[in-house]
């Protein structure tokens, strides 16, 4: 949804879309994204940092054969904002669109998506991915630690939260 380009004579004329008059501020879909993404990480890797120290310290950065916790972080924050632009992508379809329209609707849409991360990244291609690299401390497939769940509700809360307020 970007401007609409009239060319006149040799000068360039820009003109608002409807959506961008309506509201100047809003962001394309994918930035919003990023930065809720970005924002629910932060939060997650709070929890994360109180009541899980090694997922950041060690697991994370052991995807790519990296330690430490500060190399930890910068994964952990990097897969946030990729989740946060996958987010952003499926609650723009349109066949989610009219679900999306509330900050309750984005909200329990983001702890959904917190939910199914939990399962599918966390529970099951972690442990694998983990395993594959040879990481010691590699956890059990299927995965399902409950610390785990709370941090990823977190992060989909938060993102569905922040993804409301930006758009």
């Amino acid at each position: 949804m970007g401007e609409r380009v009239w060319i006149h004579m040799a000068s360039e004329v820009r003109q608002p879309t409807v959506e961008q008059q309506a509201n100047p501020l809003r962001r394309p879909a994918w930035e919003t994204g990023i930065v809720g993404g970005l924002l629910g990480g932060l939060v997650m890797g709070i929890v994360f940092s109180v009541l899980a120290t090694p997922v950041l310290e060690s697991a994370i950065p052991a995807l790519y054969g990296l330690e430490g916790g500060t190399i930890g972080w910068a994964v952990h924050m990097s897969h946030s904002a990729v989740f946060g632009v996958v987010f952003a992508a499926v609650v723009s379809r349109p066949r989610v669109g009219p679900y999306a329209d509330s900050a309750a609707a984005l909200l329990g849409l983001g702890l959904g998506y917190g939910a199914a991360l939990w399962v599918v990244a966390a529970g099951v291609v972690m442990p694998v991915w983990l395993d594959a690299v040879g990481f010691a401390g590699a956890p059990p497939l299927p995965n399902f630690d409950p610390t785990s769940l709370l941090a990823h509700l977190v992060f989909g809360a938060v993102l569905g939260a922040a993804y409301w307020a930006m758009r």
